[in-house]
């Protein structure tokens, strides 16, 4: 699937009657999933722009890869982008074409194909009348002010957009391309490696998987490296039935370390009764914004230190398809999984590079030649030091603020974004991981739908004041852009 830029026409001026019109920074899942709740919304006929300047509309850094073997972790069951239609996703792999295997609800599909499902999700809105209510830019939002008539975001060129509310769909914080060029990150689109090179990846996540596969695939013979320090993989998705578990069962607010033995009790409860510690952990996901927005703030950082790690190699799993070639690797020495820290990178004098690690428990450094080192340290980046160019002008300017652990942009339970004195704005709003620091799991697609769904029903209730009767509607400016249809 492509986006091919076709010429924009003028967007028609905002009735009288007065339609809200919302203008989206980011046009990845997140941006995407947030127009297309605002835009099949019974509320209102809502007008809306998506500013997005790096990827196609509805992929962002997840769902760019080109990769037949990258596949989504979720079963196709659980990925429509509707709350209200949890079959949306399987009809359109079925309009398609597209087998989802003998249980379409058990498969999992490459996330290229997510990708172009996610921008069909506005496809609608992209012809004939529809394009009267959705614009799509590709540019870069470099600026975001707000007063009481509304928000200007503010392009790179220049040019200014008018919108009553805006929301930031801004997604992972990405850090910029290594600039002496010794460390690849896992989303920098580079040669490979000769077959016979060495590779190191630091990180055992799911991006590494990613690296190994593509690797893999394209026939690598080298020695694969896996720098990590707790030297645990993603385990694997297997067959579940979530338990059942109360809200006044769980230990609300208790420290990390309480919190913990209850989940492990838990899960020796499912696997007494026949089942595994996946039933626990899917059991227990329904609560798990309740659970963190309970935790104290010193328990909030416990748990990153301590126990994320743990959570996260059990809650974020790998398919089948992609553990099995992985195990393979391993079980061949093909893959080498080694508990250490990295360190940094050198080049040696011989131009070769040079991975400086330090294995658990030990003081010493050891430098390991490789033909490659990816950084695959997964979404935990700093989002001050990696902040988008409309990030870091809220920020500048005091209209935004970083969490105290430094997770995302401090947001209200409302996902209002909060100033440098924790006032919330009327107007501008965060999203999906951008919103990460209020909600933690809110970097799925399940979790995000939720909040867009909701988020909608938010933006759209009541008239904006600027768009009540006897004011002078908004108009979309005249603008020369492209606008992006999917093909």
């Amino acid at each position: 699937m492509t986006l091919d830029p076709i010429p924009a026409a003028p967007l028609a001026p905002l009735p009288d009657s007065a339609r809200p019109y919302v203008v989206i920074i980011g046009g990845g899942a997140s941006g995407v999933l947030m127009a297309a709740h605002l835009l099949r919304a019974p509320q209102g006929q809502a007008q809306v722009t998506i500013i997005e300047g790096r990827h196609m509309l509805g992929c962002g850094i997840a769902y760019s890869t080109s990769d037949p073997d990258h596949l989504l972790n979720t079963h196709a069951s659980s990925m429509s982008a509707f709350p209200d239609r949890p079959d949306h996703f399987r009809d359109w792999l079925a309009r398609q074409g597209i087998s989802a295997g003998p249980q379409a609800g058990d498969s999992f599909v490459s996330r290229s194909t997510y990708g172009s499902y996610m921008a069909s999700l506005i496809e609608p809105w992209t012809r004939g009348e529809g394009s009267r209510r959705l614009r799509c830019l590709r540019d870069v939002c470099v600026g975001l002010t707000e007063d009481a008539n509304g928000v200007t975001a503010h392009l790179s060129d220049g040019r200014i957009i008018q919108a009553d509310k805006a929301v930031l769909a801004t997604g992972h914080a990405v850090p910029e391309p290594d600039p002496q060029g010794l460390v690849q990150g896992s989303w920098d689109q580079q040669e490979l490696p000769d077959r016979d090179d060495r590779v190191v990846i630091v990180g055992s996540g799911l991006s590494m998987v990613d690296q190994v596969l593509s690797l893999l695939r394209r026939g690598h013979r080298g020695d694969i490296l896996v720098v990590s320090r707790r030297a645990q993989l993603p385990r694997e998705h297997a067959e579940t039935q979530p338990l059942a578990v109360p809200a006044e069962d769980i230990p609300f607010g208790a420290p990390v370390s309480q919190m913990m033995a209850w989940l492990r009790g838990l899960a020796r409860q499912a696997e007494d009764a026949g089942g595994s510690w996946r039933d626990a952990v899917d059991g227990v996901r329904p609560h798990l914004r309740a659970i963190w927005q309970a935790l104290p703030l010193a328990e909030r950082s416990r748990f990153l230190r301590h126990a994320a790690p743990w959570w996260e190699v059990h809650r974020h799993r790998l398919p089948p398809e992609s553990a099995a070639p992985i195990r393979a690797a391993i079980r061949t020495g093909r893959i080498r999984l080694l508990a250490a820290s990295f360190q940094g990178a050198e080049r040696h004098c011989d131009g070769q590079l040079l991975a400086v690690i330090r294995c658990r428990g030990s003081g010493i450094e050891q430098r390991v030649k490789a033909a490659r080192i990816i950084d695959c340290r997964g979404i935990r980046r700093d989002p001050e030091e990696n902040a988008t160019p409309v990030v870091a002008s809220l920020l500048r300017d005091g209209r935004a603020r970083i969490d105290p652990l430094r997770l995302g942009l401090d947001v209200s339970p409302e996902a209002a974004l909060l100033d440098r004195r924790g006032v919330p704005s009327t107007r501008i709003f965060a999203i999906g991981p951008a919103s990460r620091a209020a909600f933690w799991e809110i970097t799925a697609i399940p979790d995000i739908r939720n909040q867009t769904a909701q988020l909608a029903k938010e933006l759209l209730r009541g008239q904006p004041e600027s768009l009540r009767p006897g004011c002078a509607p908004l108009q979309f400016p005249v603008l020369q852009a492209t606008q992006w249809t999917a093909s």
